[in-house]
């Protein structure tokens, strides 16, 4: 698929899941123990056979870059590539990036240097697996400028997402973005038998959401930016007003998909996938999400309960913990006699040494990762965290949302920021 450039839209600062995005961007946050979210998006382009991919990236990109460096490498005769693509200032601007659209506008000399038909532009942060080479079929049989992937939801889910409004051949004629109201869902509503014909059984999921994949047509793509004046957004300029000049048209995807935009979307899709039934399948033939090898040791558990987890490479739990709805990052450790529910632990960068461990000790410092004697419901602990022995993280007071020196909470959900340290007796 040599025709098809792949651009991974890196995302902005990522305020909605922070404080995950404090010290990493977006496409860098962990996620399932040992992978990393950009590594869905690579993986399925590289699944697809399209495996020349840039990632356009700008906030706190270091440690996404490191991952991407070490971690998707190819034969120097083939033409593949996974390369970063971070704002920088030119000649032409100094601007950082200002939405999806100017995003590709900057660096759209690499779209204009390259051979390609056509370029399927991507989001860095939403957890699926699709095989492109149905969206581009999708996209060469209906003679298509534009197709953009969208997914049938219930109308539950319309005011968090932008809508499509189709004609009868099944062309996007209109966009409705985020409607909060019945009236804004007029006209939107499709049909069972049409939806029945691709794929979708449900006749509940009648509205088509964006999931913001898109397959363009190389020329169209730079006309389109070209226009003025500037839009700065695919979603809420360019297409809105591309509807009546260009022919865009929908690819109806019918499988699983989550953007995890939130900290509350993360945690539950997390969680979501530690369950007896996953709703996804990170090893699955119909393609495997890649990341990257660190050759560590398998986990070892000590007469612990452990009841729906996902338990990475490195870990230790020790005896009379118990584990329930939990995903444990590389290498975690994990106390004696600590009880554990509901709760994402990212992991730790390194293991620690039993002289260091001990040399911490004397001067106050607690363990990577969680110490003896604890309690931690609905949380996420982030990479390199040090809680203490007998701390109580269960958000005592149900509070919805804070923010303190050493731990945040959001929407209910405690939150202690990567490299924090908790002291022992604490209570959150």
């Amino acid at each position: 698929m040599k025709e098809v450039l792949s651009l991974i839209l890196g995302g902005g600062r990522g305020t909605r899941l922070y404080p995950l995005t404090k010290l990493r961007s977006k496409p860098a946050v962990p996620v399932a123990g040992k992978y990393r979210l950009i590594d869905i998006p690579i993986s399925n382009c590289i699944n697809s056979g399209f495996s020349r991919v840039y990632v356009l990236t700008q906030f706190l990109s270091v440690s996404l870059h490191r991952h991407i460096a070490n971690t998707y490498k190819f034969d120097p005769f083939s033409r593949s590539f996974v390369e970063v693509l971070a704002a920088q200032q030119t000649n032409e601007t100094a601007d950082w990036y200002q939405g999806t659209a100017d995003a590709v506008r900057q660096q759209i000399r690499y779209v204009q240097e390259d051979s390609c038909d056509y370029v399927l532009i991507l989001s860095g942060d939403q957890l699926y697996r699709m095989d492109f080479r149905h969206l581009l079929k999708t996209h060469v049989e209906t003679r298509a400028d534009v197709t953009i992937a969208t997914i049938a939801v219930p109308k539950e889910q319309t005011p968090e997402l932008g809508l499509a409004r189709l004609n009868e051949e099944g062309a996007v004629v209109g966009f409705v973005e985020k409607p909060k109201t019945d009236p804004l869902l007029v006209g939107l509503e499709l049909g069972a038998d049409w939806l029945k014909q691709r794929g979708v059984s449900d006749p509940n999921r009648k509205y088509l959401a964006n999931m913001g994949i898109y397959m363009f047509n190389r020329n169209v793509l730079l006309d389109l930016l070209n226009q003025e004046p500037r839009a700065t957004d695919f979603g809420k300029e360019v297409f809105p007003r591309s509807v009546k000049t260009h022919r865009i048209m929908a690819h109806v995807f019918d499988d699983y998909w989550e953007d995890l935009g939130t900290v509350k979307a993360y945690h539950e899709a997390s969680l979501a996938l530690a369950s007896d039934t996953p709703p996804f399948d990170f090893h699955s033939p119909e393609g495997v999400i890649y990341t990257r090898m660190r050759f560590l040791p398998a986990s070892r558990i000590s007469a612990a309960t452990v009841k729906s987890c996902l338990i990475s490479d490195g870990c230790v739990v020790q005896e009379g913990t118990r584990l329930e709805r939990c995903v444990v990052g590389v290498r975690s450790r994990i106390g004696r006699n600590t009880s554990i529910r509901d709760t994402v632990i990212i992991g730790a960068d390194r293991f620690e040494t039993d002289a260091e461990r001990a040399a911490n000790r004397r001067e106050g410092i607690p363990d990577l990762i969680i110490g003896d004697g604890c309690v931690i419901e609905n949380a996420i602990i982030d990479k390199d965290a040090r809680i203490g022995r007998n701390v109580r993280l269960i958000n005592q007071k149900g509070i919805l949302d804070a923010e303190a020196d050493n731990y945040t909470i959001r929407e209910g959900i405690v939150i202690i920021p990567r490299g924090t340290i908790i002291p022992d007796g604490t209570v959150i």
